[in-house]
């Protein structure tokens, strides 16, 4: 059975390819990215022809873009659905023909996106995403730097207690019970830092230490220590041999040290004072080194924050907010990519 995307261009497609357009960072996005691999890959995970009801589906890969001017435009399910109907930019980038095709509504979206999280294969388009941008020479790994921030709930952490009716019997065996809820975004976890106490999650990621490409990375609960986090990092990113690996003081552990060395990475977690032991001169150089390249993570999670609405999570629950992390990890890539660039 055929998808519903068709390739043979109509008469409407062959009208507007000949009408001057204005070219916006989507066409340099398609210029500058080989899209095959990513089609190959989500083929063969997605592997459906036909919806619940039996009609065509739509090709993975269109609805993966979908997904990315998500990221990009910071749209709702409903809104880049009705983006997709009068936006040309947006079906030119997506590949949908304006003769033939039938726009994905809302929960067709909303399904996809749950797909590639019950296929786990995410991350692996991240892989592929920076595995093309190096070979094109735009990311390098000379080192990485590794750092978490916070991302609040986008549920109220109240605290339910369902009394009892008051013409319960004292020895009916359900007066004892008492239903005691908190928040419907069980996953999430308090966090203090400083005066300000955060209910939500703790995104563990890193970055390339020339250009700031974010290279991978994962979310816990906001309780999560950051130390203990640090070697799963390392597993995700893969860093040669020989490379520097910089994080801040809370990283600071004898056995991330140890890390490093085993695995022939240079040491550039800052150093940190104890109660009876102060930093000597060259601990306090070599921090001041480490926070000044250290600058290109904290921007990157800044312009997930502010730039692609990641201060606040859209989903519940740790999975779903890590998809949302990694799609929002691919978007800016891509678009770091085509300013490095100069398309």
């Amino acid at each position: 059975m055929s998808e519903r995307n068709s390739k043979k261009p109509g008469i409407a497609d062959y009208v507007v390819s000949h009408r001057r357009h204005k070219e916006c960072f989507l066409d340099e996005i398609d210029r500058l990215i080989d899209w095959k691999p990513f089609e190959k890959l989500l083929r063969k995970k997605l592997s459906r022809v036909v919806n619940a009801v039996g009609n065509p589906a739509y090709a993975p890969l269109p609805m993966f873009k979908i997904l990315l001017l998500q990221r990009w435009y910071n749209l709702s399910d409903a809104a880049v659905e009705e983006c997709l109907y009068d936006r040309l930019s947006f079906v030119r980038f997506v590949g949908l023909s304006l003769d033939h095709d039938e726009v994905p509504d809302s929960s067709t979206i909303c399904r996809f996106r749950q797909s590639l999280l019950e296929k786990n294969v995410l991350k692996r388009l991240l892989d592929k995403l920076n595995h093309q941008l190096q070979r094109r020479g735009l990311l390098v790994r000379e080192g990485a730097i590794v750092d978490a921030s916070v991302i609040t709930s986008s549920r109220r952490p109240l605290k339910v207690i369902d009394i009892l009716p008051e013409d319960r019997e004292e020895d009916d065996d359900e007066a004892s019970d008492v239903t005691i809820s908190y928040s419907d975004d069980a996953d999430a976890a308090w966090l203090r830092k400083g005066n300000r106490a955060y209910y939500g999650y703790k995104v563990h990621a890193a970055t390339d230490s020339r250009d700031g490409f974010l290279l991978g990375g994962h979310v816990t609960p906001a309780n999560r220590s950051d130390t203990q986090e640090f070697v799963d990092i390392l597993d995700e990113i893969g860093p040669m041999p020989g490379g520097r690996i910089y994080a801040d003081k809370g990283y600071s552990s004898q056995l991330n040290r140890h890390v490093l060395q085993a695995r022939r990475l240079a040491d550039g977690i800052m150093h940190k004072a104890a109660r009876n032991r102060a930093l000597n001169p060259a601990e306090k150089a070599a921090n001041r080194q480490v926070s000044s390249v250290r600058s290109k993570v904290e921007r990157a999670f800044g312009t997930l924050k502010r730039g692609y609405g990641f201060f606040r999570t859209r989903y519940l629950g740790v999975a779903k907010v890590e998809l949302e992390f990694l799609l929002n990890a691919m978007a800016f890539n891509l678009k770091k990519a085509v300013l490095k660039a100069g398309c």
